[in-house]
């Protein structure tokens, strides 16, 4: 009869010695009758071997403990092991993680409190979806690849940025999606333009809803330190892509401008860069690919033509700009935001008053 509860042991050899031991059982005996060499045995006993599967049945056999949890003991004897291996080399690639904001992360429960470098190497490479340091290096490279116009390598100012992204990758991961379909997004855009006059909260989930569908993630995602970014538009997958934003100046004008403009690059530009757009030197598509998000975005919230009207009417008063944004069909901060980026207002103008602040809830 198999016995089902042989005890839990870190060394099966030391197990099995113990076992033959009570049995007063030499290991040339079990070795006998297992039909294996007493070599082989004895290199179990010592660890020296595994436990293999057809070794493991023949035990079974012999001594009454199934196979099963032979093989689950060493299996746990061999992982640590391995862990115990990996352990000693974290201190070689403390140094790498420390490139990373690891207080923030701390603050954010990405990491447990107190982790030293060293300590935080396998939270980042399970955070990044990486087996080793030289794969996930080999992830960032071709991240950053796709994110620089010269040629990219992983400095300390990065970390905060490739948490981020990552942070919006696996929001991302989280979503129901359909696969990306051009004309579902451009309808989705259009009907997202319809939200702009709610509230964050109340227009949030059909945004990202209205996305999904067409196979475009939305996610906002808080930056850490260092991260004065706007927005970020890519390709995760060629059937999935992603919009993520800070919530960066919390207002609408400045919102909507970017959601628009990153869904911009999506529709219009390629596929292997990662467009990330706030300061001169975090916006990475080229000159013209900017300019053309702008003005798609520009011209998808406000028609040309109607702002070219509005503007020869020189009436600036708040009721009559909040009358032409009903007119439009946008919020009347979109409207100031508009004027202002073509020079009509000062950024420091009272119409400012206009925009909706917008936070995310605590």
């Amino acid at each position: 009869m198999i016995e089902r509860g042989l005890p839990e042991a870190s060394f099966p050899g030391r197990l099995l010695a113990r076992i033959l031991q009570a049995r007063d059982m030499s290991a040339s005996e079990l070795a006998r009758r297992c039909g294996r060499s007493p070599k082989l045995m004895t290199e179990i006993i010592s660890g020296r071997a595994p436990i293999e599967p057809d070794t493991a049945l023949q035990l079974e056999r012999v001594l009454g403990h199934e196979a099963g949890r032979w093989l689950a003991l060493e299996a746990c004897y061999r992982l640590g092991l391995a862990e115990q291996a990996e352990r000693s080399r974290m201190g070689e690639n403390a140094e790498w993680a420390a490139r990373f904001p690891l207080g923030e992360m701390r603050r954010r429960g990405l990491l447990p409190e107190g982790t030293s470098p060293a300590a935080a190497v396998p939270h980042l490479l399970r955070l990044f979806g990486a087996g080793t340091v030289e794969a996930c290096q080999a992830r960032f490279a071709e991240l950053l690849a796709g994110s620089y116009r010269h040629s990219p390598s992983f400095k300390s100012a990065d970390g905060a940025l490739l948490v981020w992204l990552r942070l919006g990758e696996r929001a991302a991961e989280a979503l129901e999606m359909g696969d990306y379909d051009r004309r579902r997004f451009v309808e989705a855009l259009q009907s997202a333009r319809t939200l702009t006059g709610l509230p964050l909260e109340e227009f949030l989930p059909l945004l990202r809803e209205l996305c999904a569908v067409a196979g475009v993630a939305f996610v906002i995602e808080a930056p850490l330190k260092g991260v004065a970014l706007s927005g970020v538009s890519r390709w995760l997958t060629p059937r999935r892509a992603l919009i993520q934003q800070t919530l960066r100046h919390r207002t609408d004008d400045h919102f909507w401008f970017t959601f628009f403009h990153e869904a911009a690059h999506l529709l219009l530009h390629s596929r292997r860069m990662v467009f990330l757009d706030g300061q001169s030197e975090l916006t990475t598509g080229s000159e013209e690919d900017e300019r053309e998000a702008n003005a798609w975005a520009g011209g998808f919230l406000v028609p040309p033509a109607a702002m070219h009207a509005f503007v020869e009417r020189a009436d600036f008063r708040a009721a009559a700009v909040a009358a032409f944004a009903d007119t439009v069909g946008v919020s009347p901060g979109i409207v100031v935001g508009q004027l202002q980026k073509a020079g009509v207002l000062a950024y420091g103008s009272g119409l400012n008053s206009l925009k909706r602040r917008l936070d995310l809830p605590a």
